[in-house]
């Protein structure tokens, strides 16, 4: 169970979906208090902390978390705005496990999350996604189809990725966007289908298992 604390609801909802849709169980919180006290009846594998929040701040209750003995050894992702150095070395000075600039891309939220729960020894080591002789290695960062490395730039190998992770899911262009590309991302979902058409080339003859659904976006599908 990974706890997410942001007082934007558009952004933790998104936050939220995104981890669902990457095979996590994910909560929300819009304060600290609703937080804490769910702590202490349930402890999370994980927690997504804003610095930026109404009443307790994100550093006040990373403090709180690191001095009680039964939440000292949760993981914590702190977020903050871009420019606030400050905040960003006073949580990782008070335990803090990562830290995550906003606004950032939902995509390398769960890169960020699935590597903290590596480190911290919670979850089992990433695992090699595979799709018939297509692989995706989450470790390496490393995509082979037959056995041949494809050479893919960041957002082709995360639309790729997140495809893997969800077989037989649809996505809309604003949910790739939005998982991709960020929350704040101002551009047209034209992007999305530009970057859809070179990794289907690039995957060669497994391009054709990213499936256009007319009206709707994209889904990939296990063909035999």
């Amino acid at each position: 169970m990974i706890y997410c604390v942001e007082d934007d609801s558009s952004i933790r909802d998104l936050m939220i979906y995104t981890l669902n849709v990457s095979g996590f169980e994910a909560v929300g919180f819009a304060e600290g208090s609703e937080f804490l006290k769910a702590v202490d009846e349930k402890k999370p594998e994980l927690v997504l902390l804003d610095i930026m929040l109404p009443g307790l701040d994100g550093i006040t209750i990373l403090k709180m978390l690191r001095e009680q003995t039964n939440t000292a050894d949760i993981p914590v992702i702190m977020a903050s705005a871009k420019g606030t150095e400050y905040d960003k070395v006073m949580g990782l000075d008070l335990g803090a496990d990562d830290y995550l600039a906003k606004p950032f891309g939902m995509m390398e939220m769960v890169s960020r999350i699935k590597a903290v729960l590596r480190r911290t020894g919670t979850t089992e080591k990433a695992k090699v996604l595979r799709v018939g002789k297509l692989e995706l290695n989450l470790n390496e960062h490393i995509v082979t189809s037959c056995g041949k490395r494809v050479q893919l730039t960041l957002k082709e190998y995360e639309l790729l990725r997140l495809f893997m992770e969800n077989i037989r899911q649809v996505f809309t262009r604003d949910q790739l966007l939005s998982c991709i590309w960020g929350a704040d991302y101002v551009g047209e979902t034209r992007t999305v289908d530009v970057h859809i058409g070179t990794l289907r080339t690039k995957l060669g003859e497994y391009g054709d298992y990213i499936e256009t659904v007319r009206g709707v976006g994209y889904r990939m599908e296990a063909k035999r």
